[in-house]
């Protein structure tokens, strides 16, 4: 019997949360990557342990911080990793803009594989950089990567870095060993640094495992600032707690100034503990947690294969994200994310933002109690059968 609850149902509205602050009575948001389940309860009992302490001062970075990575990623991934590779940093999203800042100049390239994380661009655009897509090629309902487009742009001398996103959101896909492989030696002959974000890579399906990019080749690793993270799979984003993992010594040193330049290098009084506590007892957690999102996304493919024509669930392997291609009825995801929304109170995220061929879909966040994801269900199927009638899709 799992002894971790997923079901119950927490009201969040008064918790000035991102996710649900903006809705109105009768709307249900399944857009930001966010869960509507409690953190572990061996996170809170931490966390209830430390403000039992009741003064909230500085907090420096103990051993017990680096030893909780060095734990886990030798455990969950196979890898070892250095103390002195790894620094603290407040959030992935603060590690990859000041890294960009450090490590381009303005005007440079900034490469990313489209469609992907929106925010990536939100970081390379207000530095000043130039945002360049190759976007993954898309057919028979996969993505794969167009390697002659993608060496094409590494090869332009004015293209210095590129955001990798493994797993990669949102189309849920774990890159494999000789995939990774090669991407690091195409950036490695273009002189290419690699930021990968691997933020999701402990929300992988059971039995499934990612690939630390780090870990595929002394190349890899010699080329890369990896961006790692507890918030993402135990649901502490608010917590502002994440490392770069940096193996090269000078890329470490650069990166290592720049984050403490821009004051992103010092936890919160509880950023710590937090960490501590999900590395060190929170395998049993996760991995129920991980059972109930695939069955949670296994019963979205299940009803929009058999209730909502005209839509499909692209196969994802990682992340408790879900790509819905709608294609056969749009090319403005913004529209009908808008008409859904309008119609149903479903809130869910328009693919445009993502880029590449992002226009002909739909992001869902299935990462909630059953009861609310059956809700969501139900709203999406009224919404495509009101949007099909109107449109004469």
């Amino acid at each position: 019997m799992n002894k971790y609850d997923f079901d119950t149902i927490i009201d969040r509205k008064d918790t000035f949360s991102c996710k649900w602050g903006g809705c109105s009575e009768n709307e249900l948001p399944m857009w930001v990557a966010d869960m509507d389940f409690r953190a572990a309860p061996e996170i809170i009992e931490a966390l209830q342990k430390r403000l039992s302490n009741e003064i909230f001062g500085y907090t420096y970075i103990p051993d017990e911080w680096y030893e909780a990575y060095q734990y886990w990623w030798k455990k969950r991934h196979n890898l070892e990793i250095e103390k002195d590779w790894l620094i603290f940093c407040t959030g992935v999203v603060p590690a990859i803009s000041t890294t960009v800042r450090k490590l381009t100049t303005p005007a440079e390239n900034v490469l990313i594989q489209t469609p992907v994380y929106n925010i990536f661009y939100n970081s390379i655009r207000n530095n000043g950089r130039n945002i360049l897509e190759s976007p993954l090629l898309y057919s028979n309902g996969k993505y794969s990567i167009n390697w002659e487009d993608l060496e094409t742009k590494l090869s332009d001398p004015q293209t210095s870095l590129m955001i990798l996103c493994n797993p990669h959101n949102p189309i849920g896909k774990i890159w494999d060993k000789e995939t990774l492989a090669k991407i690091g030696n195409l950036c490695a002959k273009y002189n290419v640094t690699v930021i990968s974000d691997e933020i999701h890579c402990d929300l992988t399906d059971p039995n499934k495992e990612y690939i630390p990019f780090a870990s595929v080749s002394e190349t890899c690793a010699n080329i890369s600032i990896t961006c790692i993270a507890p918030t993402k799979a135990f649901n502490i984003a608010g917590l502002q707690t994440a490392a770069v993992m940096i193996p090269n010594k000078q890329l470490n040193h650069k990166v290592w100034r720049a984050l403490n330049t821009d004051e992103v290098a010092e936890p919160n009084a509880f950023a710590v503990d937090a960490t501590i506590a999900a590395f060190t007892k929170g395998e049993a957690w996760i991995d129920a947690l991980r059972a109930y999102i695939k069955s949670n996304k296994d019963r979205v493919r299940e009803y929009v294969s058999s209730n909502i024509p005209g839509i499909s669930v692209i196969d994802s392997e990682a992340t408790y994200l879900l790509w819905l291609d709608c294609s056969k009825i749009t090319a403005n995801s913004v529209e009908l994310a808008d008409f859904i929304r309008k119609e149903t109170g479903l809130f869910l995220s328009n693919g445009a933002q993502y880029g590449g061929n992002g226009n002909l879909f739909l992001r869902l966040n299935p990462a909630c109690p059953r009861k609310l994801l059956e809700d969501g269900l139900t709203r999406l199927k009224k919404a495509i059968r009101l949007w099909r009638n109107k449109y004469n899709a």
